[in-house]
């Protein structure tokens, strides 16, 4: 038996007079995920992620949310209470308080006492704005604004939360805040789909990622499968000895699997561009030991987020 898909695009366009911001994108996103969208400004990322919370209509092609056509034209309210969408520029009402601008939000909706009290307590508690839910918003940090915009996405249980550059001009540990956010909603059975220029919060949370140039999905995949792949292809290695650095370098020169080393300043580790398997990994570490060099160190790295992105995105469009 086949789980449908949150989300399916099929073909997905969307054209500006002359321009064309998405061009025939096939999207899937499974139950569950928080799939990552990584690209370069004018990629398309914020053009489908409006498309898909109904606030951009599609020059052509289909989406499916939760099995169900958004058709053209039509207004889809069942489909859209299932949506929770953040966009990067979303007003706040700097007069209300924190309450009573989630509680505007819920109203919206629909939500009823109790359940609308109880929703607002639950969603200003995961946010960890309760100190703050009774002062006007005009006195929150930009942290916290953000948290609270979070929680307006939310307020309403959505199946599918879209977040357009969530973390966009906030500080490292406000960061984390709404990283961790998102892990608890993940937790709590919602599928994500974020956008960001921070690709190091995307490979904390992300399980999946898509990559995007001049509207085309170059690349989809699970993240681990992303960093499998990218392994394969070459990988990097961490070689520290306690011995001479130079006879490490020359021993390592002799296999033609090392294509690159690189001396870390002020230390006596090198990183070796390496493009064999694990079996040649314990290769190249026993005829190092055989040689008769002292290793204190040896082990594979994972490559970033930022390389493959690099790699993949440009490659495949140059």
């Amino acid at each position: 038996m086949t789980t449908e898909p949150i989300v399916r695009t099929h073909r997905l366009t969307k054209q500006f007079d002359n321009h064309i911001a998405v061009n025939h994108l096939d999207l899937q996103i499974d139950r569950g995920e928080i799939y990552g969208l990584i690209g370069p400004n004018g990629a398309g990322k914020t053009t489908l992620i409006r498309m898909l919370a109904a606030a951009e209509e599609p020059t052509a092609g289909e989406i499916y949310i939760d099995g169900v056509r958004f058709s053209r034209g039509q207004n889809h309210p069942e489909i859209k209470r299932q949506l929770g969408y953040l966009p990067d520029d979303f007003p706040l009402y700097d007069d209300l308080t924190v309450w009573d601008y989630l509680d505007y939000f819920a109203r919206l909706y629909f939500l009823r006492d109790p359940q609308r009290s109880q929703r607002l307590r639950e969603v200003i508690e995961l946010v960890e704005l309760e100190q703050k839910q009774n002062e006007a918003i005009a006195t929150l940090s930009r942290g916290m604004r953000q948290r609270l915009s979070l929680a307006r996405s939310i307020i309403h249980n959505p199946t599918l939360l879209l977040l357009d550059e969530p973390v966009s001009g906030l500080d490292p540990i406000a960061r984390v805040n709404v990283r961790n956010i998102i892990k608890t909603l993940q937790q709590q059975g919602m599928t994500i789909l974020i956008s960001s220029h921070i690709l190091s919060d995307l490979a904390e949370i992300c399980t999946s990622i898509g990559i995007m140039e001049l509207g085309s999905l170059v690349e989809s995949s699970r993240l681990q499968a992303l960093y499998a792949k990218s392994s394969q292809e070459q990988q990097q290695l961490l070689i520290s000895t306690i011995g001479n650095l130079q006879d490490l370098q020359s021993t390592l020169r002799q296999s033609e699997l090392v294509k690159e080393i690189e001396v870390i300043a002020e230390t006596t580790t090198v990183r070796v561009q390496f493009v064999g398997d694990l079996a040649d990994c314990a290769t190249l570490l026993k005829d190092l030991v055989n040689a008769g060099l002292p290793i204190s160190d040896f082990h594979r790295t994972q490559e970033s987020l930022e390389n493959i992105f690099l790699k993949l995105g440009y490659k495949q469009t140059s």
